[in-house]
């Protein structure tokens, strides 16, 4: 791997640790903080949304704010914005003034994640993809690991404003390196905004989210909630319909003619809802289930997040070794079988045992990320990287919010069928585990229409030229 894209991918790959952390981090500290605010604390999960929602609606304009005034600068931006936001947030006094702070942050936070990862793309060869995406990937998986952790622990033992204050030494730092050492790429361009599939986009992207959310949440009645979905889902292919006839629509959907990028979409968003679902249950299942405190909860949740990290050396070496076919087959199935596994843990379950289960779901939801990740630009070529990564920054942080939304969901079905009405139990808990594994399976039959030749171009030069020896032994 070049010395320049190993730098870009570090520095992003730093960002993306600040921006993912930040989002979950929060989780463990809201019962403080409502009692800082004097507010309910059911109330904070606005906090949460807000950010999501904010993410959700600018992604998608973050390509053209990037080729109007260059990566490098607005790269550079977003840190320093997001710094700003993160210290609003540290000094917020009551819940307005907190949801604004999140709201901005969750602007900045838009510009950071996909302007950051086509920094990456533009600098790095082809078959360098894999090393690059595996380093500005782990943090996407450990940042909701460690978050409940750091998060209970400065919450316990100092105060909830730190939480968002550890950000602005790290950011000082990835804007400093960024501006050192992110090329900039002077590809600017005079292409119009979409403004009205910016709207539209906006309007189904808030419309969906905010009716998902009152599903958990009793944020809207049910009988609002479903009709604002529905109306949503009715703007959103209008926006759709829209993209076919404008020369540069907001999201461009011709990608997806690419098969291995559309399997990425497809599949590839239930696979990161189910991944999603998993850091925002278990830390509930220990706390409420088993009755752990937030820092002892937080420690064992440490174990998923070594399995993370251990993995990703072994991620290339899988990756270039076998078919993404393949690995997104076995890993698949493996995934769920982890979701099942929880189904063995119990308050009195040897510790030994809880961490190997939480060790190994760390390696596989590790493994699936990353091949995910990298084979949705494997047969994509440099000069529509930037359509294709604002559509799959955008599917990617929409699903991983669903995520956490639809695991609140299954615990709620859970806990309406054991007629436990929100008094969870360690049985609601395993039944939600139980739902999750079920809807990773789901995504098997698009990974099994993989031929072992797709997302070649990615992997190495001897997986390349077994490929075509096969090719020619065929015909």
């Amino acid at each position: 791997m070049e010395a320049k894209a190993l730098r870009v991918s570090l520095i992003v790959g730093a960002t993306f640790l600040m921006e993912n952390l930040d989002s979950t981090v929060i989780t463990t500290a809201l019962p403080q903080m409502a009692k800082s605010f004097g507010a309910d604390p059911l109330h904070m999960s606005i906090g949460v949304s807000v950010y999501i929602i904010m993410l959700a609606v600018f992604i998608p304009i973050s390509g053209w704010i990037s080729e109007k005034f260059g990566v490098k600068k607005v790269f550079g931006t977003a840190i320093l914005g997001f710094l700003v936001a993160s210290a609003l947030c540290g000094i917020s006094q009551n819940l307005t003034e907190f949801t604004l702070a999140r709201a901005l942050q969750g602007f900045f936070g838009a510009m950071m994640v996909p302007v950051g990862r086509l920094s990456v793309l533009k600098n790095t060869e082809k078959n360098d993809l894999v090393s690059a995406i595996a380093f500005i990937t782990w943090p996407g998986l450990i940042g909701p690991i460690l978050g409940p952790f750091v998060g209970g622990y400065i919450t316990t033992y100092f105060s909830w404003h730190w939480i968002f204050f550890i950000n602005i030494p790290l950011g000082l730092l990835a804007f400093f390196l960024s501006m050192k050492y992110i090329p900039d790429t002077n590809e600017k361009t005079d292409r119009k905004l979409d403004v009205k599939g910016f709207a539209l986009s906006t309007i189904g992207m808030i419309g969906f989210m905010l009716g998902l959310e009152s599903f958990t949440n009793d944020m809207l009645p049910v009988y609002y909630s479903v009709p604002l979905m529905i109306f949503s889902i009715l703007v959103f292919y209008i926006f759709y319909l829209h993209t076919k006839k404008v020369d540069n629509p907001l999201l461009d959907f011709s990608e997806l003619k690419t098969k291995t990028y559309a399997i990425t979409i497809y599949s590839g968003s239930i696979t990161r809802m189910v991944i999603g679902m998993a850091p925002f249950l278990m830390p509930l299942m220990f706390q409420v289930g088993f009755g752990l405190t937030a820092f002892e909860s937080g420690s064992l949740l440490m174990a998923s997040m070594v399995g993370s990290l251990v993995m990703k050396p072994a991620t290339v070496w899988i990756t270039r070794k076998f078919s993404f076919r393949r690995v997104l087959v076995a890993n698949t199935i493996l995934l769920s079988l982890t979701s099942f596994a929880m189904l063995l843990l119990f308050p009195d379950t040897p510790h030994w045992m809880t961490i190997t289960v939480l060790f190994i779901s760390g390696c596989v939801r590790s493994m699936q990320f990353s091949s995910l990740n990298t084979l949705a630009y494997a047969d994509i070529p440099k000069e529509r990287m930037n359509n294709a990564n604002t559509l799959y920054s955008t599917a990617q942080q929409m699903t991983l919010g669903m995520g956490i939304t639809l695991g609140a969901f299954s615990l709620k079905t859970a806990s309406l069928f054991h007629g436990t009405e929100g008094h969870y139990n360690v049985k609601d808990f395993h039944l939600a585990f139980a739902i999750i594994g079920v809807l990773g399976l789901v995504t098997l039959y698009e990974y099994l229409k993989l031929s072992d030749r797709d997302g070649i171009n990615v992997r190495n030069m001897k997986s390349r030229k077994r490929a075509k020896n096969d090719l020619h032994k065929t015909h």
